[in-house]
């Protein structure tokens, strides 16, 4: 009689995502290792004083989302900028806080300590998802400094080929490479990690004249840099508004250009000294360029506006568009050039804006060996995560079988006819409850032991930010300001 061999399961990322997946995958007897290119655990809430290398200006590919530009203002050496580009430092600055209250995202495998306020530090967090890693034994089956550089499928299983990156004494490091074999791949490693700058006319020679004056979000850490500046923040989403309101005591003016996009923040968020503008469409230069700049110098170039309108004396660009969904370690399931409405049924990225073909943004429809946590958008994020990582366990212990390809190709087809393509495929904005009670659905009439929904807790923290939330949209409009740097 033979003994059956443990399922081998590797997770990529060590963020809240990762962390519960691989204790819920331990929880069911599965031999779990967990790849994170960092030192830590702790994902997006990871400080690193370390600002990350910028992207190329501009960044459109999401299959290059990780490709990053030379910087010639860089004082890294040689090994130092090594140590960056094996793990680039995530976007986590000085004064990040959670916006979604600590009841919210209380796991079932950890409390946080008794008398942790709602809205608290990156550290906090960051600790918590420490703590959970090392009371759920995550922690121990953990390779840090390893970054996952190709996925392969082989005869039946997955090859994982790894480099891990070793200090030695001469502070230089060794690269270690190895390949490993698994039977499923869980793939949770965050949304924040490939910038995305667009293509507006002008922005990209800027950059390569006044590189330490245009930087995306990524890089920021601290407002005091911009001390008594008038600063532009491309993009009217929650960095560029969390960023805004940093700036406010300490610039002359925030400026925060927008598209109207559907997950702008209000107006009203921003500081007293900021100003809602409309999209930037171009930066013009003088006739004679000006290509050396005193510390408190404007930057000489003429802002325009979707309006007409211009503005000028802007000393610093923050770039606020975002991050491209992004796979580096399957190159083979981008399509950069297809449309999303145009991907295939196998095609996992086309734009970055989404990723497709997933059963319930978890499974990948042709091969459910592969597994994605933490896809979706405005959640409560670690808890969502969590009910996801707990269904994957099951699907993973045999314990929960999926529907047939076809069943599952049906229902996501049905799910892109309802929401369409691009971030708001994934975007879970006032229907979080519904998509865990679905995922519970599911899986309960195949269990012996339920898995329970949400708490209590959680329901009465929940209706509580609903209301807050729409206390803070009631008021759209926002300062009305003159722009204090218009052209003359």
């Amino acid at each position: 009689m033979t003994v059956a061999t443990k399922r081998r399961v590797a997770v990529i990322g060590a963020g809240i995502s990762g962390v519960v997946t691989a204790a819920h995958l331990s929880r069911e007897g599965i031999d779990v290792t967990v790849f994170e290119r960092s030192s830590a655990a702790g994902g997006v809430w990871l400080f690193d004083k370390r600002v990350s290398l910028e992207p190329a200006y501009p960044s459109l590919l999401a299959s290059k989302g990780e490709v990053y530009a030379s910087d010639p203002t860089s004082t890294l050496d040689e090994a130092e900028l090594d140590a960056v580009r094996h793990a680039p430092p995530g976007p986590c600055y000085v004064g990040l806080r959670n916006n979604v209250g600590t009841r919210l995202l209380t796991t079932t495998l950890n409390p946080f300590p008794v008398g942790t306020e709602e809205y608290v530090s990156h550290s906090v967090l960051k600790e918590y998802i420490q703590d959970t890693a090392i009371k759920t034994g995550v922690h121990h089956i953990t390779r840090y400094d390893t970054e996952v550089k190709h996925l392969s499928k082989i005869n039946g299983r997955w090859e994982v080929e790894t480099v891990t990156l070793e200090p030695q004494a001469t502070d230089r490091f060794e690269r270690k490479t190895e390949t490993s074999i698994f039977d499923n791949v869980v793939v949770a490693s965050g949304h924040y990690h490939a910038p995305r700058v667009p293509d507006i006319p002008g922005l990209s020679k800027l950059k390569q004249l006044f590189p330490t004056r245009v930087q995306h979000s990524k890089g920021y850490r601290t407002p005091e840099p911009f001390k008594n500046k008038n600063v532009l923040l491309i993009g009217a989403s929650v960095s560029s508004t969390d960023i805004a309101r940093e700036l406010g005591p300490l610039a002359d003016n925030v400026y925060q250009s927008n598209r109207g996009g559907a997950f702008d923040l209000p107006a009203s968020m921003l500081p007293e000294n900021g100003t809602r503008i409309d999209e930037v469409v171009a930066f013009s230069f003088p006739e004679k360029e000006v290509s050396d700049l005193g510390e408190n110098d404007p930057l000489p170039s003429t802002i325009t506006l979707k309006s007409g309108k211009t503005i000028c004396g802007i000393h610093d660009i923050i770039v606020c568009t975002g991050y491209h969904i992004t796979l580096p370690f399957l190159p083979e399931f981008h399509s950069d050039n297809t449309l999303a409405v145009d991907a295939s049924p196998t095609t996992l990225v086309t734009d970055g804006s989404q990723l497709h073909n997933l059963h319930k943004d978890i499974f990948y429809i042709p091969d459910p060996s592969l597994i994605f946590i933490g896809v979706p958008y405005f959640t409560a994020t670690f808890t969502l995560f969590e009910f996801q990582a707990m269904l994957a366990a099951k699907v993973v212990a045999g314990k929960v079988k999926l529907p047939t390809e076809e069943a599952m190709r049906k229902e996501y087809n049905e799910r892109v006819s309802l929401k369409g393509y691009g971030k708001t495929f994934h975007s879970l904005r006032e229907k979080e409850v519904e998509y865990v009670n679905e995922l519970l659905d599911f899986a309960n009439p195949q269990l012996e032991t339920k898995l329970n929904g949400h708490t209590e807790v959680w329901h009465t923290a929940r209706a509580e930010l609903v209301l807050r939330m729409k206390a803070l949209f009631a008021g759209t409009g926002g300062p009305v300001r003159e722009l204090g740097v218009t052209c003359a």
